[in-house]
């Protein structure tokens, strides 16, 4: 190992020297970018996003970390944009250290999320879902590979940004129900909830969805200076799309591939597609009759040629710059979590031991072993938020599936132009309702793995967030 340390030793201080040089004269911007495959190569391996654990025995399309480095000659900013649902902290963190080492950006001025597509190796521990410890190493060098690989095509660029809408692929997953009705039931037994989540297609105890939408489109545009496209990051409050038993990327990866043909653009560009307060919204209205039988993918390729047309539409009437200043906050802050009582500890376990099953079935049992691991959890616990300014625009971030009327909220205070939230960013803390939605109850709500920080968890982020987007907004 120690022969190692002199190489260790000038890659820390190349990387310390670079990140820390005053503008350039001139002030030219640069930008890199690049496409790193994460798809894994050992099969069968599990797969999360439902209430049971499956395993994924080969490949429908390819996974990416879709990575974006920007420098205005004194800042650099990192972005990657992984094809996961989740991705726990321990494993971003460990991506981000590489990179700071190999590149010289500090952790703090870099964005991992994930898209959360359900058709991905399990990386983060949900339901009957175990992580793949074997993937998740493999995952942070990945993703590490892919920002150092985007870090060395950086070359002069310009940037710009811009919103388009769609509103045809947006809906309000979660419906207020009429009292009494049996879609009310809940794995507690608490009798409390007043909407539920995916209901079913016109289902006679409906009232109205329990919350608006955002249609936004926002996204960033990078370019060569002879205006060939580098890259092109998008951000839509769409939870995923499906359709597919294999691992895929989901609409996110079409997206990026339909934005390709629009701008006309070569095999070296990156089309990125983040998700943003999706935490109550998907593409299915239940105000309506079900579409029918599709082929699979069918949807998620109607959602993409949807939302990149838009998109396109949008980019044609923005302007690109030839340097913008960069500026990026981060905060850690601690939040509650929301543990079970003797009590309910003990209701689990009866439930569990009455199952007698290895595969658990029906919620009660399901989330009795949730409750028994929550029991596990740590009083508080912390957790990254980011704030970033590009010119006039605003991007925050948090490791949370956030409820739309958040996002909707930082854009109306943000002192930014514009700002978009880019969810599950950092780590993995599960759903992030807000208060008011805490008391309609509903799945996003029940205490799991996938649902447990307090009930004024949002509030905390937003506050925080503020804080963060007035520190990169001076002296704008």
């Amino acid at each position: 190992m120690f022969r190692f340390l002199p190489l260790l030793c000038a890659l820390i201080s190349v990387a310390i020297t670079t990140n820390s040089l005053p503008a350039r004269e001139g002030k030219k911007f640069r930008a890199g970018a690049y496409a790193q495959d994460i798809t894994p190569t050992k099969f069968p391996i599990s797969v999360n996003g439902g209430m049971a654990d499956r395993q994924a025995t080969k490949v429908h399309d390819r996974l990416h970390a879709r990575c974006l480095v920007l420098d205005d000659g004194k800042t650099k900013i990192a972005f990657a944009v992984c094809d996961s649902c989740m991705i726990p902290r321990e494993v971003t963190d460990e991506a981000k250290a590489l990179v700071s080492v190999g590149a010289g950006i500090p952790p703090e001025q870099i964005l991992i999320s994930a898209t959360h597509t359900h058709t991905a190796p399990t990386v983060a521990g949900v339901f009957q879902s175990e992580p793949d410890k074997a993937y998740a190493s493999f995952l942070a060098q990945k993703i590490a590979a892919g920002i150092l690989q985007a870090h060395s095509n950086l070359a002069p660029a310009k940037i710009g940004w811009g919103v388009g809408k769609d509103e045809t692929q947006v809906f309000n997953r979660r419906w207020k129900v009429k009292p009494g009705s049996a879609l009310l039931k809940d794995p507690f037994d608490k009798g409390t909830d007043k909407v539920k989540m995916n209901p079913g297609y016109l289902h006679p105890d409906l009232i109205e969805p329990a919350g608006p939408i955002d249609p936004d489109i926002s996204f960033i545009s990078v370019q060569t200076l002879k205006g060939e496209p580098i890259a092109f990051l998008a951000n839509y409050s769409l939870h995923y799309v499906g359709g597919v038993p294999e691992l895929s990327a989901d609409y996110f990866a079409m997206f990026a591939e339909r934005m390709r043909t629009h701008l006309n653009a070569d095999k070296n560009f990156v089309g990125i597609m983040s998700n943003g307060t999706s935490g109550n919204i998907n593409n299915v209205n239940y105000g309506k009759a079900g579409p029918g039988k599709r082929q699979p993918g069918e949807q998620a390729r109607l959602v993409a040629e949807s939302v990149a047309k838009e998109a396109f539409d949008a980019h044609q009437k923005i302007k690109h710059h030839d340097w913008v200043e960069l500026k990026m906050a981060q905060k850690e802050i601690e939040l509650g979590v929301r543990r079970p009582d003797e009590a309910e500890v003990k209701r689990a376990k009866d439930i569990l031991a009455a199952a007698k099953k290895p595969v658990l079935s029906g919620l009660p049992e399901i989330y009795a072993r949730e409750t028994v691991l929550m029991a596990k959890y740590p009083p508080k616990v912390k957790v990254i938020l980011q704030a970033i300014r590009i010119g006039d625009l605003g991007i925050v971030a948090n490791p949370c599936e956030t409820f739309v009327e958040i996002g909707l909220d930082i854009k109306k205070k943000s002192p930014l132009k514009h700002t978009f939230t880019i969810e599950l960013a950092n780590g993995y803390n599960g759903y992030l309702p807000t208060p008011e939605h805490h008391a309609l109850g509903g799945y996003e709500t029940w205490r799991a793995q996938s649902s447990y920080l307090e009930v004024d968890a949002s509030r905390a982020i937003m506050a925080a967030w503020m804080e963060l987007l007035k520190e990169v907004a001076a002296n704008k």
